[in-house]
């Protein structure tokens, strides 16, 4: 999504808010795009919403390019997309790459946004609001807590549970679970969970400083916001043949990379992992790009973060929704060691 400096009209001797005015936008909107910088006259001066205006008024406005992808799911208030592996959410500044809301503002406007995070690397169900009223609504589900999100992750090694118990990595999750007090504050979404037998990590985690000048890690400790992953085998390594196991994780807490940072600290790190178990080097040569695909591989075990958003279930307006992914998750051969 390329920014451009687009003329959107031509004044005599007007105040700039009054010309915006006079183009539909209220005073708070001038002020912020005022704010941001992105209002100039003809001989490239910024203007401020009291500035008088004299000529041509141009604004740097962001230029969708649509690749054509498309929607699995939609409504009058919301769409649910199948993001790719390596396409950002939101745009990264004004020089950003193609990403989410190319496609997003393409279809339905500048006012359509996305409700919920998922990281460049992974894959899978992205949550799209088309208007700042479902924004709000689909937001406050997240931070209630009434959004069951499930995941696909193909980690390292053959995930034994029992050892992971064992040594206190893991604690086991059944039905009678669900009346713990550990689990009081997520009953919203153990109303979509049937029947789930598996087990838990129960980690606080927070902001551990910068894995590379770009990209801040997060680190398990106690001081930290709680974090809490239910976990169950859906391969082992000798259903895949091969040294990786099939988990499917359910994140009851929603903090930033919550999956791969447990996963990672019960030593059964995702594949591909892009940050986690690599020097600061390393990790800046992951991100710049710096890594063929078979160096990629030999590093971190595939060409990309194995883990994608596979569900989505949530009650929005009395209505229940399920949606499942559509992408086929899996690995080639060569993209695995």
């Amino acid at each position: 999504m390329p920014y451009k400096l687009v003329k959107i009209g031509e004044f005599s001797q007007k105040k700039v808010f009054v010309a915006l005015k006079s183009l539909g936008y209220n005073i708070k909107q001038a002020q912020r795009l005022c704010d941001k910088g992105r209002l100039q006259n003809s001989s490239g001066a910024l203007l401020a919403k009291n500035d008088i205006i004299d000529g041509e008024l141009f604004m740097i406005d962001y230029v969708c390019e649509s690749r054509g992808l498309k929607p699995i799911f939609e409504c009058d208030d919301f769409a649910v997309f199948d993001k790719p592996s390596g396409l950002l959410s939101h745009p990264s500044g004004r020089k950003s790459p193609y990403n989410m809301y190319d496609e997003i503002w393409h279809l339905y406007g500048k006012q359509a946004c996305v409700a919920h995070r998922l990281d460049a690397q992974t894959s899978g169900l992205l949550l799209v609001a088309k208007s700042p009223q479902a924004t709000t609504k689909l937001k406050e589900l997240f931070e209630n807590r009434a959004v069951f999100k499930s995941y696909l992750a193909y980690v390292k090694g053959d995930f034994c549970a029992d050892i992971l118990v064992e040594r206190g990595d893991l604690r086991e999750f059944t039905k009678s679970s669900l009346d713990s007090e550990i689990f009081s504050e997520f009953k919203q979404k153990f109303e979509f969970i049937k029947d789930f037998k598996g087990y838990f990590i129960d980690k606080a985690m927070k902001l551990g400083g910068y894995a590379t000048a770009l990209k801040q890690k997060m680190v398990i400790a106690d001081d930290g916001k709680r974090a809490l992953t239910l976990i169950r085998v859906l391969k082992s390594a000798k259903e895949l043949n091969c040294n990786a196991s099939l988990l499917e994780c359910l994140p009851l807490t929603g903090r930033q990379h919550q999956i791969r940072l447990h996963l990672f600290h019960i030593k059964h790190c995702i594949l591909g992992e892009p940050l986690y178990g690599l020097s600061k080097e390393q990790a800046g040569d992951l991100i710049d790009n710096k890594l063929s695909l078979q160096e990629r591989i030999n590093l971190t075990g595939a060409t990309r973060l194995m883990l994608h958003a596979n569900e989505l279930k949530f009650i929005y307006k009395s209505q229940k929704y399920e949606i499942k992914s559509q992408a086929n998750f899996n690995f080639l051969s060569s993209e695995i060691l």
